[in-house]
């Protein structure tokens, strides 16, 4: 019986350690992270309606926005692809290739700034830009406005969405409700959200060893806050820069930008949600491994070489990022006119 009791109060006693390191990890994740909420935050400056989110889903769509009328917002941040394209750089125009892999477009209203190299903003700037980069959507901002002004369903939807005005349909209003619709693409109630919210068992326990190696070995003092990332710059390769193919010597990220010598190789921190369904990985998209670019990571940015095991632990809770996808509707868009604009390869 005294065996019996000694043992029974040992294993109450491992038990109780186990409650206590759960909740002590609880409260860190607690400290360096948020959840992503169930409903979309505003743009700033921007007040949002239903008729204006409408009129971003029609926007997000429609490839006339681009001088061949063949690719969309959603060419390359495909909302069903975890809002990326699975391409290491996208193709635009004319079967050109950008510079840098096409960043996730879910919850990226969460982002401090958009792009790589943080040039734009928010996503009302965001917005504009892809349309008249000459190596993506190409097309002018004055021949968007008169492309969609020759179509009676856009000036219907405009006239909605901007009431009061003399003339809804400019860029500025195309920028903005894209960047409207964009921040209903919220991926809530992810493991990890319900782990935050006091769910101790929305982890499981490989998980929770991936959760507690990612904050102690340093990769939460960059990837931390409600996106995982995404609120700060950093240099890639702060110990060790990694080869070429990874960070090509051409780019250098956000000194393209500021023209500051110390920019040179910094980025932008990406955010880690959704990350299992975003390859290929880095701005480069030269990684198609998980394992491989937590691996990557871990070595030019920390200085640490992560054995078998405990790469697999982290990519487990970077598994545990995975929210519960946004259910878009493709529009029917309105069809053009004998006025509208001919397409232009």
């Amino acid at each position: 019986m005294h065996k019996a009791l000694t043992c029974a109060i040992a294993l109450l006693a491992a038990t109780a350690g186990q409650a206590s390191a759960a909740d002590e990890l609880m409260q860190q994740a607690k400290e360096l992270f948020q959840p992503i909420p169930d409903k979309p935050p505003a743009v700033e400056g921007v007040a949002s309606t239903p008729a204006m989110v409408e009129l971003g889903r029609m926007l997000y769509f429609d490839p006339r926005l681009s001088e061949s009328h063949n690719i969309s917002c959603n060419t390359c941040h495909q909302i069903g692809l975890g809002g990326g394209d699975m391409l290491p750089t996208s193709i635009g125009h004319q079967s050109q290739r950008g510079g840098r892999n096409a960043p996730t477009v879910l919850n990226s209203v969460f982002n401090a700034a958009q792009f790589w190299d943080g040039r734009a903003k928010d996503l009302v700037e965001q917005a504009a830009g892809p349309i008249q980069n000459p190596i993506e959507m190409a097309i002018t901002a004055e021949h968007a406005v008169e492309t969609l002004r020759t179509i009676p369903g856009y000036e219907e939807a405009f006239a909605a969405a901007f009431p009061g005005e003399k003339e809804p349909i400019t860029i500025d209003n195309i920028a903005k409700a894209i960047a409207v619709f964009e921040t209903t693409l919220i991926t809530p109630n992810a493991p990890f959200d319900r782990f935050l919210r006091g769910d101790a068992q929305a982890l499981s326990d490989g998980q929770r060893e991936g959760l507690k190696l990612f904050i102690d070995s340093g990769c939460a003092s960059c990837h931390n806050g409600i996106n995982v990332g995404g609120g700060q710059y950093a240099p890639f390769g702060v110990v060790e820069k990694p080869g070429a193919d990874v960070l090509p010597p051409d780019d250098k990220g956000r000194f393209m930008v500021t023209k500051t010598p110390d920019d040179e190789f910094v980025f932008k921190v990406p955010t880690l949600r959704n990350i299992a369904l975003t390859m290929p990985y880095f701005h480069s998209g030269q990684s198609w491994d998980l394992e491989q670019a937590v691996g990557v990571m871990a070595v030019s940015q920390l200085g640490v070489e992560l054995g078998a095991p405990d790469v697999k632990k982290i990519t487990a809770f970077l598994e545990s990022l995975t929210g519960e996808q946004p259910q878009v509707v493709y529009p029917v868009l309105p069809p053009s006119t004998v006025e509208t604009p001919r397409p232009q390869f």
